[in-house]
C-alpha cells in the first residue's frame, strides 16, 4: 500500500477481533519504528508507549468498564458495557503517554518557550498516534482512538508499574477488522484551504 492509500484508508474501525494474521513481533516492529521516527519539538522524544496484548489488553478494558460503572448511572450502563466489550474484543491496545519530566526539563532549559512545551508535546503525541494508526492500517489491522484518561490513569499506572511522570494521553484498541466504516463526508476543500500564488 502506498502512503496516499494508507492515509485515505485509515479510519476509525470499531468492529475488531483477536483473530489477527499479523505476527505479534511485526506489530512490535511497527510500533518501535513509529516511536523512533515520529518528530518531536526540540527532538525531545517525550512520547512513551505501552503495548498491551493478551490478558493485559483484556485487563485494561475490564479496568475501564469497572471505572465507568462507578460513574455512569446503572439504568443506562448497558451501552457503555457493550462499547467496552467491543474494545476488549480486539487483539491489543496501544497506550500513548507523554513523559512530564522531559517536558519540565525543557521548560527550565528554555524559559522563553515554557508555556509552549506541553502544547508541543501533545502535537508530537498526536503525530505518533497517527503514524501508529496508519501503520496498523498498512498491516491490515483496524484501530480506533479512545480517551478514558484521566479516570483510568492511576489504576493503569499501578497495574503496569508505569512511572508517575508519564501522563496518559490516549488508548488505541486494534485487531482484525470485522466491520468496515461507513462513508465519510467531506467539507469542500475550498472552505478549508487558502492558496496564494
Amino acid at each position: 500500500m502506498d502512503f496516499y492509500s494508507a492515509v485515505e484508508n485509515r479510519r476509525s474501525i470499531y468492529g475488531i477481533s483477536k483473530d489477527v494474521e499479523v505476527a505479534e513481533s511485526r506489530i512490535e516492529e511497527v510500533i518501535n519504528h513509529a516511536v523512533k521516527h515520529t518528530p518531536s519539538s526540540f527532538n525531545s522524544q517525550s512520547a512513551r508507549v505501552v503495548l498491551l496484548v493478551g490478558a493485559h489488553h483484556d485487563k485494561l478494558w475490564d479496568i475501564t468498564k469497572e471505572t465507568l460503572r462507578k460513574i455512569v448511572p446503572a439504568e443506562s450502563f448497558a451501552p457503555t458495557e457493550e462499547k467496552m466489550a467491543s474494545f476488549k474484543n480486539g487483539f491489543g491496545t496501544v497506550l500513548f503517554f507523554e513523559d512530564q519530566t522531559v517536558i519540565e526539563g525543557l521548560q527550565k532549559q528554555f524559559e522563553l518557550y515554557k508555556d509552549n512545551f506541553p502544547v508541543w508535546s501533545e502535537h508530537s503525541n498526536g503525530m505518533l498516534q497517527y503514524v501508529v494508526w496508519t501503520a496498523l492500517e498498512i498491516e491490515g489491522l483496524g484501530a480506533n482512538l479512545q480517551h478514558y484518561n484521566p479516570i483510568i490513569d492511576e489504576e493503569v499506572k499501578q497495574e503496569w508499574n508505569i512511572p508517575q511522570s508519564w501522563k496518559l494521553i490516549a488508548q488505541m484498541p486494534f485487531g482484525k477488522k470485522t466491520a468496515e466504516p461507513g462513508d465519510k463526508e467531506f467539507i469542500p476543500l475550498e472552505e478549508r484551504i487558502k492558496i496564494f500564488k
